[in-house]
C-alpha cells in the first residue's frame, strides 16, 4: 500500500530540485508527479510528470466495486427464484456486467470532478506554486521526505492512501 504526500514549491526550479531529491532517495519516477496552474503545466511540466486532472480512475474503481456487488446480489437473488433458470455461472456473469456498468458510469462522472489534491489546494495552485506529489510505500517515505524538505519544499497537510497502489 502506498501513501500519498504533497509538498509545495515556489517555482519550477525548486519543484524539479525536490523531485530529483525524492528520486535520488529511492522513489520511482512514476510515483512522482507535479501539479501546477494550467498555464505553467502546459509550458514547463513534462507530460510524464503531470498529475491527472480528474478523479476518473478512483471513481471507476469505486464503481467497479459497487456495481460488482450489486450485480452479484441481483444474480444470487435470481438463482434463488427457480423459474428464472439462472445458474451460479449466470450470477457470476451478472456480477461482471454490474462491475463493467459501474466502472463505466462512475468513470464518466469522475471525469468531470477535479482530483482531490487539486480541489483541496486550489488556492495554492492558482497562486502559482507548484505541488510535488509523492506516492510511496510507508518504509520509503521518511527517507524521501527528508530529501524533499532539504531541497526546499514545504509539506502540505495531506496524507492519504494512494488511489492506485
Amino acid at each position: 500500500m502506498k501513501t500519498r504526500r504533497i509538498y509545495s514549491t515556489p517555482n519550477l526550479a525548486a519543484a524539479q530540485a525536490a523531485l530529483t531529491a525524492a528520486h535520488e532517495a529511492g522513489i520511482e519516477r512514476d510515483s512522482l508527479s507535479l501539479i501546477a496552474r494550467s498555464d505553467i503545466e502546459m509550458e514547463a511540466v513534462p507530460d510524464d510528470l503531470r498529475e491527472a486532472h480528474t478523479d476518473m480512475v478512483p471513481a471507476a474503481l469505486r464503481g467497479a466495486a459497487g456495481g460488482g456487488a450489486m450485480g452479484l446480489v441481483a444474480g444470487l437473488a435470481a438463482v434463488a427464484i427457480p423459474p428464472l433458470g439462472i445458474t451460479l455461472a449466470g450470477a457470476g456473469i451478472m456480477a461482471a456486467v454490474g462491475a463493467l456498468v459501474g466502472s463505466w458510469s462512475s468513470a464518466l462522472m469522475g471525469a468531470t470532478v477535479p482530483d482531490p489534491v487539486r480541489r483541496r489546494f486550489e488556492e495554492e495552485i492558482e497562486s502559482g506554486r507548484i505541488l510535488l506529489v509523492v506516492d510511496a510505500a510507508d518504509d520509503e517515505l521518511p527517507r524521501a521526505e527528508a530529501a524533499v524538505l532539504r531541497a526546499g519544499a514545504a509539506p502540505m497537510p495531506y496524507d492519504s492512501a494512494s488511489a492506485v497502489s
